[in-house]
């Protein structure tokens, strides 16, 4: 059983493997190359994490105001709250998806480069074309860190709110609300941090694309 388990991931991963190579051979047959997708793909997962800053502010705002709630409707606060937090969930996933992307095209590029480089036959391009490749490593394996470092200050967030969501699903009423006004101030300081590291991650996002699109022109 584990042998076909095995087997089969194997294979998934060839197949996707072979459909990525296929995709990067189809777009640079119309002009686009891997350095153009890596830069767009940059620019996708720094919009991601752009989205992803609002809407774990806006889960914040609205929990705040259920927390603050005083008279009305409670459900209706707190479905709002519950609808926030889903949205945030939605943003986290999208900036591991994109930040994945981003991993997939950079080992095809620097793959590709290593490979190329091997076909220079003087000697001093070759060195050039090196040190330009261990430049660019360089810089995205900074800017790879920072995505990372911002990423995983989301998924204890997450499971906070979480937690806070079922237990007054639980127990919807002003003593539960009151009972989870401590953790509050921890998420603040949590949302506060993670925005942070995201604004750090964005910064390096831009500095990473400048130096692609300068090494371009």
């Amino acid at each position: 059983m584990k042998r076909l388990i095995t087997s089969g991931l194997i294979a998934a991963s060839l197949l996707l493997s072979g459909c990525q190579s296929a995709y990067y051979g189809a777009m640079e047959k119309v002009g686009y190359h891997k350095r153009d997708i890596m830069v767009d793909r940059v620019k996708d997962a720094k919009e991601s994490q752009e989205d992803a800053q609002k809407e774990f502010s806006s889960a914040l705002e609205e929990m705040q105001a259920l927390l603050n709630h005083d008279g009305g409707n409670l459900e209706k606060a707190y479905n709002k709250a519950k609808d926030e937090y889903e949205s945030a969930q939605s943003a986290a996933d999208n900036v591991s998806n994109r930040i994945k992307k981003v991993e997939d095209v950079a080992e095809a590029l620097f793959d590709e480069w290593q490979d190329e480089i091997g076909e220079i036959s003087k000697a001093s391009l070759r060195r050039n074309s090196e040190a330009k490749l261990k430049e660019t490593r360089r810089a995205y394996e900074q800017l790879i860190k920072s995505m990372h470092r911002a990423e995983s200050k989301m998924p204890p967030i997450l499971t906070a709110m979480k937690d806070n969501m079922l237990y007054l699903k639980h127990n919807l009423n002003a003593q539960a609300i009151g009972a989870i006004k401590g953790e509050f101030a921890s998420l603040q300081t949590d949302i506060s941090g993670l925005i942070k590291e995201m604004n750090k991650s964005i910064n390096e996002s831009n500095k990473f694309i400048e130096s692609l699109e300068k090494s371009k022109s």
